[in-house]
This record gives structure tokens, sequence and C-alpha cells, in this order.
């Protein structure tokens, strides 16, 4: 049996143990006043509403003529010039050249 199996079997010794700490009792929170509520507002006294005598009847006569609106005066109409033509962009080459000092010998 090695030296530190040796050392696994031996009890250990025992934890003393700790005396209890006792912590300080918390100071008692101080109570806040209560608000009091201030004295209520007096009743405000109601004012009679007024009565308002009823209004005439009044007929619109009917043989009145309905104003008409003038006529809007006809826009000519504007005929454009046509846009003029662009040249058309060159088309990018999507393979490159081979170059003849740096690609590589034909395989034929």
């Amino acid at each position: 049996m090695s030296l530190a199996a040796r050392h696994l079997f031996q009890t250990m010794p025992p934890i003393p143990t700790l005396p209890k700490t006792t912590l300080p009792p918390l100071p008692a929170m101080p109570t806040l006043p209560t608000a009091t509520l201030p004295p209520p507002l007096p009743t405000m006294p109601t004012l009679p509403k007024p009565t308002l005598p009823p209004l005439p009847s009044t007929q619109i006569p009917s043989s009145l003529p309905i104003p008409t609106l003038p006529t809007m005066p006809a826009v000519p109409k504007v005929t454009l010039p046509p846009l003029p033509t662009f040249p058309a962009i060159p088309s990018i080459p999507k393979t490159m050249p081979a170059i003849p000092f740096l690609s590589p010998p034909p395989s034929n």
C-alpha cells in the first residue's frame, strides 16, 4: 500500500466547533407622522339655468337660383421632346486575357 493511500485511511482530526456569533438587535424604525387631509371645501351653490326663448322658424325660399361655379379654362397639353439616347456601356470581359510571359506554355 502506498504512502498516499495510507494517508487516506487515517482518520481526520475533529473540527473544533466555533462559538456562535450573535448579531446586535436592529434599531427600531422611526414612525413617520401620518398626513392629515385638509378640511373639505365648501360646496358651490348651483346657479339656475337660464331658459332661452324659442327661435323663430324661418323658411328658406326655394325660388332662389342655385349659384353656379365658373368653368375652369382648359390647359393646353404640352409635349416633351424625346430624351437623348446615351451610348451603350461597353461590357466587361469575364475572362482574363493571357499575358505571354506570365502564362504557362500551351499543352499541345
